[in-house]
């Protein structure tokens, strides 16, 4: 049964600054540069025939390619850490491609995304890290920015079950415009 979700993917001249900023909060789970990416649907694990419809599904999409950036460092958990992450600049190009990926996984029967939409790339993934050690690190690293970069395609990534942050298998990859 596979793990899947749906992606943008990371180009190495955004990847490698991005992968400067690792270290420096003990005990942090860093993901590898290599597996870099904006999720934009989150499918979980179905079976190979829901598999089959939601690839088919996305063939639908006709969208043009579209530019985005990174614009700071943040964690997400409040008080409790659970993730540091890239912001991504939102603009309507890439929230209107996700918002027809949710439309499309609710034709296919999947339960709606329970969660609103933040686009960002999960640098490492935290437990139990004491929120002044974030604090201290996104002092220092909060900060960062990147120029605009091309989004020529989205991917169709499958996942083993684990804790998050790869490997990625690429299932099938989707040309804008």
């Amino acid at each position: 049964m596979p793990r899947l979700f749906t992606a943008l993917e990371i180009p190495r001249e955004i990847a490698g600054p991005l992968a400067m900023l690792r270290g420096g909060i003990p005990g942090a789970r860093w993901i590898d540069p290599e597996f870099y990416h904006v999720t934009l649907r989150f499918i979980g694990d179905v079976d190979y025939a829901v598999a089959r419809d939601v690839a088919a599904a996305l063939d639908e999409v006709e969208r043009f390619g579209f530019e985005i950036g990174i614009d700071g460092v943040d964690q997400f958990g409040n008080h409790k850490p659970r993730a540091i992450f890239a912001a991504v600049k939102p603009n309507s190009a890439l929230i209107e491609l996700q918002a027809e990926q949710e439309r499309l996984m609710k034709r296919v029967g999947l339960p709606p995304e329970g969660r609103n939409y933040k686009p960002h790339i999960t640098l490492a993934r935290l437990r139990n890290t004491p929120p002044r050690q974030v604090a201290d690190y996104l002092s220092l690293r909060g900060y960062f920015r990147s120029p605009n970069f091309e989004v020529p395609r989205f991917v169709l990534f499958s996942s083993r079950d684990s804790v998050g942050g790869g490997p990625y298998t690429l299932e099938a990859s989707y040309p804008l415009m």
